[in-house]
């Protein structure tokens, strides 16, 4: 389909198949550089997070802030094309050379190859990462919070899209399409960097927690929506309507479709499992049955992660429930640290630098983003009636982070030409500051209102 051709040139959306097969000299080398860039990782995320706990802060919001040191804007120990960094800008090249003997003119095809390992490794993290949120939901409490969780997702899209939009257009004279591309940024939500933390709090299972998660989901699909439609608009002037009804009805047809399917799939789940007789009886069947469901979800061109969560919640149904969420969890250990780490190493933080002419004039306009995508998605927590008691702070600050996904936004913005640099450099600042904030604020939101609970029957009494 046309409008997902430049989906496919960026990272965490459609990853490509390594494009090059390597030469028989650089393959070792290439093997090597995945290496030593996984010691980078898994040093930084261990250390990030480390540091992270003793402050009292989710672990997660370590390991981002350890990727943007090993990153692009700090050390460059770990890099990638994408970002316009090239073999030079690489310490692993840089090793390589002196110790593995690279040649000179394999370089350019071990740095690229081997940052297309890294990050389809990075794309299998937030897949499990999706995987073991869905073991951890629960598809009854997420059904009786879906209506409000659908009212928290439309809320969280059209209002900053709308506000986004039309602010750009009228404070700042902005063409039409430039903003609604940008506006749609805005739309973004990270389920993966939330579904961390909340599980990270012990908050998943509450019914904030779903709340959170079932919006996320919800926003997605919006998101995957908005985005073609933009995307289609950059390229072509005008929306393919036939193109975006198909994305609709994929869309709910593939979730409402394995959800519905997956109660009967459990008990021949459960069936096979208890006949194999060798190691991995249990968690090799659910990993075939997660990746298969992502494959099927981006063969129909909705993200990976949504496959991969609809196929937790089913498992999650099961009577192994349990036992495989154990199993999980060193995979989870594995591959989710790369994810994160690698969301934190492509952020560059030169777009902050004032010094230059395009940043100052894209910092006015991202404080203006910044303050729509926090107010945008803090309303959220009021969008529905009723349920007195619920933490509504909470369910707004956790729609807050962009992530990945507005990174995505803003590199099909600027390969499609529709966004110049100012304004690309305004959404990159957005997505840093809200992906950054949130963790730390819904830590504490969730901390008021337990203090705020002990306080009560004190009070009574």
């Amino acid at each position: 389909m046309p409008y997902l051709e430049p989906l496919i040139n960026f990272p965490f959306v459609s990853l490509p198949l390594l494009a090059n097969t390597p030469s028989a000299e650089a393959g070792p080398m290439i093997l090597a550089g995945v290496l030593l860039s996984l010691v980078f990782i898994y040093l930084a995320s261990k250390l990030g997070g480390e540091l992270s706990k003793l402050v009292d802060l989710p672990p997660v919001l370590g390991e981002l802030v350890a990727g943007v040191l090993v990153g692009i804007s700090a050390l460059h120990l770990l890099v990638f094309p994408e970002n316009g960094a090239v073999a030079s800008d690489s310490v692993v090249i840089s090793i390589l050379q002196q110790f593995g003997g690279l040649n000179v003119e394999s370089i350019s095809e071990v740095f690229s190859t081997q940052s297309e390992v890294i990050s389809v490794l990075a794309e299998l993290g937030v897949i499990i990462l999706l995987f073991e949120i869905g073991l951890e939901s629960d598809l009854r409490e997420l059904q009786k919070v879906g209506f409000t969780a659908a009212l928290v997702a439309i809320v969280g899209v059209v209002a900053p899209f709308l506000a986004g939009t039309v602010g750009l257009i009228v404070i700042f004279g902005m063409p039409t399409i430039p903003a609604i591309f940008a506006g749609a940024a805005l739309t973004a939500t990270s389920i993966g960097i939330t579904s961390k933390v909340l599980s990270e709090l012990g908050q998943l299972k509450s019914t904030e927690g779903q709340i959170i998660v079932g919006a996320a989901v919800i926003d997605d699909v919006l998101g995957i929506i908005v985005l073609a439609v933009v995307a289609s608009l950059a390229k072509t002037g005008e929306v393919d309507v036939t193109n975006l009804v198909y994305l609709i009805v994929s869309a709910s047809a593939f979730l409402l479709g394995s959800i519905f399917l997956g109660k009967f799939f459990n008990k021949s789940f459960v069936a096979i499992a208890e006949k194999l007789q060798t190691r991995g009886k249990l968690v090799i069947p659910a990993l075939v049955f997660a990746f298969s469901m992502a494959f099927l979800a981006n063969a129909i061109h909705l993200e990976a992660i949504l496959g991969a969560f609809a196929a937790g919640l089913v498992l999650d149904e099961t009577d192994k429930r349990k036992e495989l969420d154990q199993q999980i969890i060193p995979i989870a250990d594995i591959l989710v640290p790369i994810f994160f780490v690698c969301v934190g190493a492509k952020v560059d933080l030169s777009v902050l630098n004032p010094t230059n002419a395009d940043n100052r004039q894209g910092l006015i306009i991202a404080a203006f983003l910044i303050v729509v995508a926090i107010i945008g998605k803090l309303i959220t927590g009021w969008s529905f009636l009723g349920k007195q008691k619920i933490n509504r702070l909470a369910i707004g600050i956790g729609m807050i982070p962009r992530g990945e996904v507005g990174l995505v936004f803003a590199g099909i913005g600027a390969a499609s030409g529709v966004l110049d640099k100012p304004l690309q450099a305004a959404i990159i600042i957005m997505v840093i500051l809200t992906t950054f904030i949130a963790p730390p604020l819904l830590r504490l939101a969730f901390k008021e209102e337990e203090e705020k609970l002990e306080e009560t029957p004190n009070l009574a009494k």
